[in-house]
């Protein structure tokens, strides 16, 4: 370890403050992760063409976390859901909801994501997210680091226990909650594009990941399916459920027409699917959602409005709060309301003027700004500096993975050197001093 100045109270407090700051003991090797992913996928695609545009997918520093904030974090995603599945709340927030969004066909949401900041006063929700990416790389890579000492080495990630049952019980899950039986034969997993995005190389886990549980599994544009005969169709090929990748979230886009026929149809099981993103993902959620008063008035029971109370607060902006909102700016951060993938986003202390003329007549959330806490990593024999966040994988409730993202700039986003993916360490030590 090297001797650092801690970023804040509670890296000076805790240990594994200390340790996000001071520790280079342990190395991830994103090299043996796409390895592993190419072994895994049985070299479909090379691990090494895989990695040629996504040199920063993964860290070379783990992150480390206290058992307090990983179960603080799990409590917040499991009143958000609880209050997601109470009558008095989805009326509200179905109002602001497309109209698909109102058909209940049973599925809970594959793969919540629910990203936190870690701050002095505990960790922050700053985003939910359905279809949230990076669960099946970040088992990969838990298991991709070189601790250089027994001691360290104790410290270090381990495979997460149970990943893949939990995930096959998830899906299995989602198909009985749409009154199906026995279980998917073909399952598509869907994105536009899918050889081109980002997280292409996930896809490929994920489709190895299915036929290692006796389903075929393809992967599809969205474009090449069509609704033939009261059935998805990829080709010849009858679809049973589509693990759902894409940020058309209302499926209102002309190139998911056949997605949303078989939907509307209960032709097909579709997870996530539209009435999970209105109910627990729709930004504008976070403005009930962080409101006391308001879920007091919608019946939500102390204990979740409690939890809930940890949420930065947020509001939506409105032409009768503007003049508020503008002279609290430098406290607030701004979000589309249908934004995805940190896409024109504000930090209001560097708002100009006529970026705020935008945000007026745009569709905006002014979120309480949490700012997110530190890891020093290594790059090319550098320490520097990279912003973090947390971010839990969860089904119904329950927490399936935790992971984090290191970035430089407003949001995460696999560009800087040191950053990407991190495989996240839990401590249960105690506090340390400064």
């Amino acid at each position: 370890m090297t001797n650092a100045p801690a970023s804040s109270t509670r890296d000076r407090l805790t240990l594994e403050g200390r340790l996000n700051q001071e520790c280079f003991c342990i190395d991830v090797d994103p090299a043996r992760v796409w390895r592993a992913v190419e072994q895994t996928t049985a070299g479909i695609v090379s691990g090494e063409v895989l990695a040629r545009d996504r040199a920063h997918l993964f860290s070379n520093a783990p992150v480390f976390l206290s058992q307090a904030d990983l179960i603080a974090m799990g409590e917040v995603a499991q009143a958000v859901e609880a209050v997601g599945e109470l009558k008095t709340f989805q009326a509200e927030v179905l109002a602001w909801a497309p109209e698909i969004a109102r058909i209940d066909f049973g599925p809970r949401g594959a793969f919540m994501g629910y990203d936190f900041h870690l701050t002095p006063n505990g960790p922050k929700l700053i985003e939910v997210n359905t279809n949230a990416g990076g669960a099946f790389l970040n088992a990969i890579l838990a298991q991709a680091w070189v601790a250089c000492c027994p001691e360290v080495q104790a410290l270090a990630p381990q495979p997460p226990a149970g990943f893949e049952d939990a995930v096959w019980n998830m899906c299995e899950a989602e198909w009985r909650l749409q009154r199906r039986a026995g279980r998917p034969r073909v399952i598509a997993i869907v994105d536009d594009a899918p050889q081109h995005q980002f997280l292409y190389p996930e896809f490929l886990l994920a489709q190895a990941f299915f036929q290692r549980h006796g389903v075929e599994a393809v992967i599809a544009d969205p474009n090449s399916l069509r609704y033939w005969r009261d059935r998805l169709m990829l080709g010849e090929l009858p679809i049973d459920l589509v693990y759902n990748r894409l940020v058309d979230f209302g499926f209102e886009s002309p190139a998911v027409g056949s997605i949303r026929e078989a939907y509307l149809a209960d032709a097909v099981v579709v997870t996530p699917n539209p009435r999970n993103h209105a109910l627990l993902a729709n930004k504008r959620n976070l403005a009930l959602l962080s409101d006391p008063a308001w879920l007091e008035a919608l019946g939500v029971e102390q204990g979740l409005r409690d939890t809930l109370a940890r949420l930065p607060r947020a509001r939506l902006v409105t032409p009768d709060n503007a003049a508020a909102l503008w002279a609290e700016r430098k406290s607030l951060f701004f979000k589309p309301a249908a934004g995805h993938a940190g896409k024109a986003v504000y930090r209001g202390d560097k708002l100009t003027r006529t970026v705020w003329a935008d945000i007026l007549q745009g569709d905006y959330v002014a979120q309480a700004f949490a700012a997110p806490s530190e890891r020093r990593v290594q790059v090319e024999g550098d320490p520097q500096v990279r912003k973090m966040d947390v971010r839990l994988y969860t089904y119904a409730g329950s927490t399936i993975l935790a992971a984090a993202r290191l970035y430089q700039g407003q949001t995460t986003n696999f560009r800087t050197p040191g950053g990407g993916f991190a495989p996240v360490i839990i401590l249960d030590g105690p506090e340390v001093s400064a």
